[in-house]
């Protein structure tokens, strides 16, 4: 029998798990031990996000159809990032920097924020998770810079999903701070033969499989049929990926980031790398709400807000063609 404890000592409470302020979000244990938290909406409509790099790994529409990439080889084992979904690059985009390729907040545990600052209300949204990321020492030592990133998640009514980042400079020492920045987003289609990307059409871009020099963007629209890395410059805030075979056009939308990054690795890329299906480069694209030519800087107490929002809407046919311009120009 345990020794009885000082008089009127209470016994020490056991930790709580972390409230979630939505009825419609839920943290689950994925099943390779890392926490999640699930938004439900309306039917099937559903969105995971690791606690782990705060990544978005699915987003389901009404039919309950995953509409993210995510590699049947994706590891789910820190230190390593997880392949597919939405990676967050921060505080470097690719290898525009000194730090490991895309920055370190894709593998770092973010926790939940149950005191966030407010953002503008929106009643209609009502699954929704905020996540908050703090240097640790170690981080300190690579990137000498203090900061608080916080992250919401939210579904919409109709299946929208939205991601907003805020981003402070905490430094007591005066010290301004300048990063790049991107969502990886991942998109599931048919047949990336049956893809076109339209909203870039005229933009300048820095190709990074030509040691990031500079191009204009020639075609009426992007289509796929090699290797693609291309960073956009000044695009647009709506941009259409329109999937043909599925008759279906993803609209991503941006605030706050003012490039938007192409990648595909296609059939050579995607065998070297270990985390990744060999033919998987077929079923996925990335299209990416970035700032990576001009690095954002902020100095103490300043704070810096970038937003994504996703949505799926059937294509219509026009002459054949499936016609996103009333989507783009919504």
């Amino acid at each position: 029998m345990a020794a009885p404890g000082p008089a009127g000592a209470a016994a020490s409470p056991s930790p709580q798990p972390p409230q979630l302020p939505s009825p419609f979000a839920e943290l689950v244990k994925s099943p390779s031990g890392l926490e999640k938290v699930v938004l439900r909406g309306s039917r099937n409509c559903c969105v995971e996000v690791y606690l782990y790099g705060g990544q978005v790994t699915s987003w389901k529409n009404d039919n309950g159809e995953e509409l993210l990439f995510l590699s049947s080889k994706a590891i789910f084992k820190p230190p390593k990032a997880i392949r597919g979904g939405i990676p967050i690059c921060f505080p470097q985009f690719g290898t525009h920097g000194n730090l490991e390729q895309h920055g370190f907040a894709r593998n770092r545990f973010w926790t939940i924020d149950n005191d966030p600052p407010p953002l503008p209300a929106n009643p209609a949204i009502k699954a929704y998770v905020d996540l908050i990321l703090r240097p640790s020492e170690e981080d300190l030592k690579i990137w000498p810079h203090s900061f608080e990133f916080r992250l919401r998640v939210a579904l919409g009514p109709s299946g929208d999903l939205s991601l907003t980042s805020r981003i402070r400079n905490t430094n007591t020492d005066g010290r301004p701070f300048s990063y790049t920045f991107a969502y990886h987003t991942y998109f599931s289609v048919s047949d990336i033969s049956e893809v076109r990307v339209e909203g870039l059409e005229t933009m300048d871009y820095l190709d990074n499989l030509k040691a990031k020099e500079r191009f204009t963007e020639q075609g009426d629209a992007i289509v796929f049929e090699s290797e693609i890395d291309k960073v956009y410059l000044a695009a647009p805030s709506k941009i259409a990926i329109i999937d043909h075979e599925k008759k279906k056009t993803f609209v991503v939308t941006k605030e706050g980031l003012p490039d938007s990054v192409v990648w595909n690795p296609w059939d050579k890329k995607a065998k070297a790398m270990q985390d990744f299906g060999d033919a998987e480069y077929k079923n996925m694209l990335c299209v990416e709400p970035a700032s990576v030519e001009k690095p954002i800087t902020l100095k103490p107490g300043e704070e810096w807000k970038g937003r994504l929002a996703l949505s799926a809407v059937p294509s219509s046919y026009c002459s054949g063609q499936l016609d996103p311009l009333k989507v783009l120009q919504g």
